[in-house]
């Protein structure tokens, strides 16, 4: 397996859009404050939780292979963007100004193999990959629950 095609379906009214991807389904919505019905996450957390998900998934396939006793992660991730850029301000960019990573294993490792994942944790994501090569600050820092 060297290719991935990834596709998911959705239908949209007004701000909320149903959405299915393979078997599953979900809604991404926005709040009442932003002219939606707050049914589903809005757009920018949902796309912070999937660099999450993405970061967890690749995290475990690192420890496989590097041996690492790893029990569990439990992130945190903040991001922040100027609106300016999204309500129409062309001098603005529309995407994250910087994205914080924080995470804490659940592990008897020590610091340094902890980094060592989490370097290749990172340079393996493709979502993390993705923020980077957008010119996001990424700062990843993970540590010792």
């Amino acid at each position: 397996m060297s290719k991935l095609t990834v596709k998911t379906n959705g239908v949209s009214k007004k701000m909320k859009t149903q959405l299915t991807a393979g078997e599953h389904s979900f809604t991404i919505d926005e709040p009442d404050s932003f002219g939606g019905t707050n049914q589903g996450p809005d757009p920018l957390s949902t796309l912070l939780g999937a660099l999450v998900s993405c970061e967890n998934v690749i995290a475990n396939f690192v420890a496989k292979e590097i041996n690492f006793n790893l029990q569990g992660i439990e992130y945190e991730v903040t991001g922040e963007l100027d609106l300016r850029g999204l309500m129409g301000d062309n001098s603005v960019r529309t995407y994250f100004e910087w994205v914080k990573i924080e995470a804490k294993l659940n592990t008897t490792e020590s610091e340094d193999r902890i980094q060592e994942l989490r370097e290749l944790s990172d340079a393996r994501c493709p979502i993390f990959q993705t923020l980077k090569a957008a010119g996001v600050d990424i700062n990843s820092h993970w540590t010792k629950a």
